[in-house]
């Protein structure tokens, strides 16, 4: 599932396509991934996008915001007078645009339209009153956000207050919003810490390096556009590179290229794949 990086290279380039765009009219296929009334913004000028943990927000200037979690398999395309000669669309865009998963379509002014495809159908798009985005109850469930609000003192808060995995903890949203499993695996090698460990436990230095571990691991999959390795793509059509550049993700079977000792072993905690080398993170 698309993380804070994935999802900020997703409200990153929509900001950068669709903002000035007006919507002329939507085309919604699949009702149950699309919530609300169409009408509502149909006429409406985009203003700018936002980002809450892994829900992307588009802004209109009639008062009315488009609310997207991709999810597993959802994917933005935008295709219109603001990408000039666009790439060929990723492999990863299954059927292309429009094709069979392509569930909504925004038809744009200037002849530019945004697809939203989605191969699982476990995403959802929901259209809100911009005043009331914060209080939808998804957001107002998020805990504080790396370079927001969750500052070193409010992590070792959060960690000192669970006994459960400290991985489970760094992906729990309501304890701190955006990391998934691809960035809680890599910022735990990159901290020497065990996602075993018992968030309590670790003691306020530990923390303080894993927290600067979360914190440069996110940057580094924004510096890449995210990770692309199951199904997502940026709004125009192709891939992240972050999947290239994983710490421990993904690294089974591989030797520890920190201590040249240990071998990534990978096993599974609360059903989330699970990488770590036996040496580095006892």
């Amino acid at each position: 599932m698309p993380e804070l990086p994935e999802v900020e290279a997703i409200k990153l380039q929509l900001g950068k396509f669709l903002k000035g765009h007006k919507i002329v009219s939507v085309e919604v296929k699949n009702r149950k991934t699309f919530q609300g009334d169409e009408k509502n913004i149909i006429g409406g000028k985009i203003v700018g996008t936002r980002r809450f943990g892994k829900v992307s927000v588009i802004d209109l200037d009639n008062n009315y915001s488009i609310l997207t979690h991709v999810k597993l398999t959802g994917q933005y395309i935008y295709r219109g007078p603001n990408l000039k000669n666009p790439k060929s669309l990723s492999p990863k865009v299954t059927g292309g645009v429009p094709g069979p998963h392509t569930l909504v379509i925004f038809d744009l002014d200037r002849g530019g339209k945004l697809y939203y495809n989605d191969v699982r159908r476990f995403g959802w798009i929901r259209v809100v009153k911009t005043n009331e985005v914060v209080t939808e109850p998804f957001i107002k469930k998020l805990g504080p956000e790396p370079f927001k609000d969750l500052t070193l003192e409010k992590f070792r808060e959060i960690l000192g207050k669970s006994g459960r995995p400290v991985k489970i903890v760094l992906m729990d949203q309501e304890k701190m919003g955006g990391v998934g499993n691809i960035y809680a695996n890599d910022a735990l090698w990159l901290a020497k810490v065990n996602p075993k460990t018992p968030a309590k436990s670790i003691e306020p230095e530990k923390a303080k390096e894993l927290y600067n571990a979360v914190i440069e691991v996110l940057k580094q999959g924004i510096k890449y556009g995210g990770a692309s390795e199951l199904a997502f793509v940026t709004p125009d059509g192709t891939e992240g590179n972050y999947q290239s550049h994983t710490l421990a993700y993904g690294h089974e079977g591989e030797p520890c290229e920190r201590c040249h000792k240990g071998t990534f072993k990978k096993y599974f905690l609360s059903g989330r794949g699970t990488y770590v080398c036996p040496v580095c993170q006892k």
